[in-house]
């Protein structure tokens, strides 16, 4: 069995900082433009998987900061996603080795709000780099996604085991090094637990991660703690909750409330509001507070999804008072 697939995500982003607007067309961070590679092979009741998936190194939505715009295209090495060779018996679990995720990747992002492509609590994956103002209206180098994030796992080469489903649990292991990039002494150990149930009335996705991450070069080891629960009620409210702890670098909060509804003939619609609240993010007693909302709608008989968004920032420290930020984002994914 092998299977040929990607995406197109190209996405319009408008940031404000308080004193200029910066505009450019980027490929959406959230969920870039890719091309991906899968085989599955069963045999004496085990699958073997063989994943092989790149991105196509677009412009990437986070890259972009005031007065500085990256290549169009730009493919590199860190490019690559997945170079995943995984072993699955339905008795003892799966082993993976390779480039792909960690097994806190994804912990913080469970979501069923249908808005992810737009709207989630990985902020910095629309407009990571683009910096705050300070209130004299000079650009600073606090920026978005020092402010605001969810510390989620990622992807490392590395090996991983992951257990089977046990009544809607199982757990995860791995460890990770850090190989797209040249020189890096980074690791990381983390674990993870997960659950899934779903019943006439609602789904729901819940996880709680642990990370050990060594930087090397003789910076300090440090914590991560995340978790993230998502439901889904078959009304089409949904309800997505999480939050994370980093040693030394502060802790977060983060809700959102949406709608899927079924208006048109085409497809979904789905509508969503969240709030995000940091301390100590950037500097101790320094609170990072964003909300946005977002609709997205799908058009099913084209696999294509198009979306609008829109988000605020605003970064209190005690000693430097910075002007609030906004951006906007809208664009269309079309996936084969």
């Amino acid at each position: 069995d092998v299977l040929l697939y990607g995406q197109f995500s190209p996405a319009y982003l408008s940031f404000d900082d308080g004193v200029n607007t910066t505009d450019a067309v980027v490929d959406n961070g959230n969920s870039n433009s890719r091309v991906g590679l899968l085989v599955r092979q069963p045999f004496d009741g085990l699958e073997f998987r063989f994943n092989l998936e790149t991105a196509l190194g677009f412009r990437q939505s986070f890259l972009v900061t005031q007065g500085f715009e990256p290549k169009g295209l730009n493919w590199q090495r860190t490019s690559i996603r997945k170079v995943d060779f995984s072993l699955t018996s339905p008795s003892w679990g799966t082993f993976s080795l390779g480039q792909g995720s960690m097994a806190t990747d994804g912990v913080a992002g469970n979501d069923l709000s249908g808005v992810t492509l737009a709207l989630s609590s990985s902020i910095g994956d629309t407009s990571g780099a683009f910096r705050f103002a300070d209130e004299a209206g000079a650009v600073t180098f606090r920026t978005i996604a020092g402010a605001f994030s969810n510390f989620d796992g990622g992807r490392r080469g590395r090996v991983r085991y992951d257990t089977p489903s046990f009544n809607g649990f199982s757990l995860s292991a791995s460890y990770g090094e850090e190989i797209l990039v040249s020189d890096s002494e980074l690791t990381t150990q983390d674990v993870a637990l997960r659950y899934d149930f779903q019943n006439d009335t609602m789904e729901l996705q819940a996880a709680l991660g642990y990370a050990l991450v060594d930087p090397g070069y003789g910076v300090d080891d440090f914590e991560d703690y995340i978790g993230s629960v998502s439901v889904l009620f078959n009304s089409g409210v949904n309800l997505t909750f999480g939050a994370g702890k980093r040693s030394r670098q502060g802790q977060y909060g983060y809700g959102k409330i949406g709608y899927l509804a079924n208006w048109l003939p085409v497809g979904s619609t789905a509508l969503a509001a969240d709030l995000y609240q940091g301390n100590d993010r950037t500097v101790d007693g320094s609170r990072s507070d964003s909300w946005g909302v977002a609709a997205v709608q799908y058009f099913d008989d084209y696999n294509v999804e198009a979306y609008l968004a829109y988000r605020s920032y605003a970064l209190d420290e005690p000693e430097t008072e910075y002007r609030d930020a906004s951006s906007l984002f809208f664009g269309a994914r079309w996936s084969f």
